[in-house]
């Protein structure tokens, strides 16, 4: 077999980025995870807790916990996410003839102190748990000067987390990814997927 190349002037990478331009909803999403300790659990992945694989704490959502005046602050995030997508969908016009309606299941906050990493390269649809999964989004709540950086190996592509910087990128394998080990202060994020509706 031989390997052939696609030669291209354009080469997108399907990976959207925003800033959503609110600090404040940002930093509240920030003091609502430090409100919170006893929802705070350590970091896990579909194989359950390993530290060497991904290691932060996390705070999952779930949608039927946003009808509660306490999480009202993340029904404005998707206010500003469900921005973020449109404008998506405005880029590649393909998926405006299969994707109308989509579905926000679970989320999590996660906190990442120095030291701590997602640092195995991994993608968000990988078996038949995860298929009915079609993007991943992520908003980064803070500045981090040093590491937490998030690397799409595949793309030679790595984004340096900044206050409502706001990512969307396809779900398959195609965007692989590792969070680089954070070496100084805290990084937080707010993450979860857009799925296919039964």
């Amino acid at each position: 077999m031989k390997r052939l190349e696609i030669q291209n002037n354009q080469n997108p990478n399907f990976i959207g980025n925003w800033d959503i331009e609110n600090d404040e909803l940002c930093n509240q999403m920030i003091e609502f995870f430090e409100k919170n300790p006893d929802r705070q659990v350590k970091g896990q992945t579909a194989g359950g807790v390993n530290e060497n694989v991904k290691k932060c704490t996390d705070i999952t959502i779930r949608p039927e916990d946003l009808a509660d005046k306490k999480f009202q602050i993340f029904n404005t995030y998707f206010e500003n996410l469900f921005q973020c997508f449109n404008d998506y969908k405005e880029q590649y016009d393909f998926l405006k003839t299969f994707v109308k309606k989509l579905h926000i299941g679970p989320f999590n906050i996660q906190k990442y102190y120095p030291g701590d990493h997602f640092n195995k390269i991994h993608a968000e649809r990988t078996d038949m748990s995860t298929i009915h999964r079609i993007f991943a989004w992520m908003t980064y709540l803070n500045d981090v000067e040093d590491g937490g950086t998030t690397d799409f190996d595949y793309y030679k592509i790595k984004v340096k987390p900044k206050t409502g910087k706001t990512l969307i990128w396809p779900a398959e394998w195609t965007h692989a990814h590792k969070g680089s080990v954070l070496n100084g202060g805290e990084k937080y994020i707010i993450t979860g997927w857009l799925h296919f509706t039964d």
